[in-house]
Order: C-alpha cells, then sequence, then structure tokens
C-alpha cells in the first residue's frame, strides 16, 4: 500500500501548495487553505510471463558505422528545390516536420506557398511558443 500524503487545496480557487499558509498566494483570500488527504496511485509491475510470447525480442548493440544499413526512405518532393535539400530530397510520407526560426521569417509564408503546391491534402498546425526572457 502507497504511504499516506496529504496537500493544502484553497476552498475558495482550488489552489495546491504543499503547506500550510494563512493566505493563499493565488487569489488573496485569507483562512480558507485546507488540508487533505490524497494517496499515490500505486507503480504498476511489467510483468514479462504476461507479455505477448509470440513477439520477437531483440537486443540493441551497438554497430560500425559502415555496418548501418542506410535504405532510401521513399520521399514527397514539395516542389521547392531548397527546401527538398534541406529536408533530404523532401517530405517523409506519415512524418511530422518541424520548422522553427526567429519570428518575422517567412515559416508560415513558406509553408503555405508549399502547401499550395503539393497535390495532397496538408495538416497545417502553427503555434506559438512561450519564451523565457533572461
Amino acid at each position: 500500500m502507497a504511504k499516506t500524503k496529504t496537500t493544502f487545496f484553497c476552498q475558495n480557487c482550488g489552489a495546491q501548495s504543499a503547506k500550510w499558509q494563512g493566505q493563499c498566494t493565488s487569489c488573496k483570500q485569507w483562512n480558507t487553505i485546507a488540508e487533505e488527504v490524497i494517496q499515490k496511485a500505486e507503480k504498476a509491475t511489467w510483468d514479462i510471463s504476461q507479455t505477448n510470447t509470440s513477439a520477437t525480442i531483440r537486443a540493441s548493440k551497438p554497430q560500425k558505422v559502415s555496418e548501418i544499413s542506410t535504405n532510401a526512405e521513399a520521399r514527397i518532393n514539395t516542389k521547392n528545390k531548397e527546401l527538398n535539400r534541406v529536408l533530404g530530397g523532401g517530405l517523409v510520407p506519415g512524418s511530422l516536420t518541424l520548422l522553427g526560426g526567429e519570428p518575422g521569417i517567412g515559416k508560415s509564408t513558406l509553408m503555405l506557398q508549399i502547401a499550395l503546391q503539393l497535390p495532397y491534402k496538408t495538416l497545417y498546425v502553427s503555434g506559438r511558443g512561450k519564451c523565457a526572457a533572461n
């Protein structure tokens, strides 16, 4: 059985803290922190006898560089010579490609131009990362 653990929750906003405090650091309300007993989930153990015995188990071992097989992957031509060169010949089918760089250098413009030229349906996902200022 797992060791019993307690934590402290604000009854007003639900903020969690490791120790009791008179004032909640999130909502700034006084005397709203209450102790609650929680229990860690027990770790599941992996039993090899219950695994699929028909699967072959291969042990990894180091190889010399000259022994590594270099099978060429099928590539999708992006119709952009420079992008194909950077990607090693084009996009690998079923893969995900992350394009990063400074804001305003044309990542979105390039990707939208490529998507318009491809004869396939294309999923373009854009996100904004959170940078920590020094």
